[in-house]
């Protein structure tokens, strides 16, 4: 009788590597671009003044996706261009980003950035202040070094807006007769302009027709909101090493945000006395924040401040519907779903 054969598993060297992200994905797919990005930030927010790039440094490596310089990087490619302008512009438009979180950071009173001690809890306030302006003024350099009055013109207003925006958030605080309309302005000014002036600058490098190039503003529009949508879900669900804040944030702070907004119109006169002191009157106890995520879990407002956040993904993905089909393509239609996901 012959020796029975065996059967030997031999296991892999190493284990499957775990499927990217979307987000992932676009980086690799622009990754030469994106380290590009990266010396060039590095290089222009050096300066004789040191505590300059210390501080800059100290957010900038904080982490963070880079996703609206990635936008920009993309949304070149995208649509064929094949030159360099797109790296100093995605360049100018994270300078932007981050000078508007130093002073987020500075107004919100704000600790935490990302994980990690914010900019101003390390050098002061003053510092945080001086260098997101030091910031903001490099952006423009680079506006005009790109030397387009279309790009300076697109990238400037979003610059204005985000401050409209902030200046609304301040005056809409501890008001709960703010409307739903009037909160999504809020958003569209302080987090999706600068979404869309990322991507529709990476059109208007390319040349693009005015049709692509709407199309490239309206995506980034569209994402914009359903990121700071889901943000702002993520404020009243996430855990802190998650969210990269202390979690209660916006509640503390009594900023009006749609799963508090929903809360208190759909509750009874008892929980909406409770918004009454704890938003409006700032009268807080250590027990509120539970309380107040009891009421937003009872009255199921995170998943509305998500299925928002899902409609405008959708009406991201339809913007970009009529481009060719492409890597990079695919890849932002699929960001849009990520943006969302985020929140669950």
């Amino acid at each position: 009788m012959g020796v029975a054969a065996t059967t030997q598993i031999v296991p892999p060297a190493t284990a499957p590597a775990a499927p990217k992200d979307a987000l992932s994905q676009l980086v690799d797919l622009v990754y030469d671009d994106l380290q590009d990005c990266n010396r060039a930030i590095v290089a222009r927010m050096d300066s004789p003044v040191a505590l300059i790039p210390q501080l800059a440094a100290h957010i900038v490596a904080a982490g963070g996706k880079r996703l609206r310089p990635l936008l920009t990087l993309a949304c070149a490619r995208m649509v064929g261009y094949r030159g360099a302008r797109h790296v100093q512009l995605a360049t100018c438009v994270e300078f932007i980003h981050t000078a508007t979180l130093l002073h987020d950071d500075v107004v919100d009173e704000s600790l935490l950035r990302r994980g990690l001690a914010s900019a101003n809890a390390i050098f002061g306030n003053k510092a945080s202040v001086l260098v997101g302006d030091f910031l903001f003024a490099r952006a423009f350099q680079l506006m005009v070094e790109d030397g387009s009055l279309k790009v300076l013109e697109i990238l400037s207003r979003a610059s204005a807006t985000i401050a409209e925006g902030e200046v609304l958030q301040l005056v809409t605080q501890n008001d709960l007769t703010t409307t739903e309309d009037r909160y999504l302005d809020v958003l569209r000014g302080k987090t999706a302009a600068l979404f869309a002036a990322a991507c529709q600058v990476g059109g208007v490098v390319a040349d693009c027709t005015a049709e692509i190039e709407a199309a490239l503003a309206s995506y980034g529009m569209n994402l914009g909101m359903a990121f700071q949508l889901v943000d702002d879900a993520l404020d009243y669900v996430a855990d802190q090493a998650k969210l990269g804040k202390t979690v209660g944030d916006d509640f503390r702070e009594g900023k009006i945000t749609l799963p508090v907004l929903r809360a208190y119109q759909n509750g009874s006169e008892a929980e909406r006395a409770f918004w009454r002191r704890t938003i409006e009157e700032s009268e807080q106890t250590d027990a509120d924040l539970d309380e107040a995520l009891r009421l937003i879990a009872a009255h199921n407002t995170i998943a509305a401040t998500l299925d928002r956040a899902q409609a405008f993904a959708t009406a991201a993905k339809q913007d970009l519907a009529f481009l060719p089909a492409s890597p990079i393509r695919d890849c932002l239609l699929a960001v849009a779903d990520y943006t969302v996901r985020r929140g669950n």
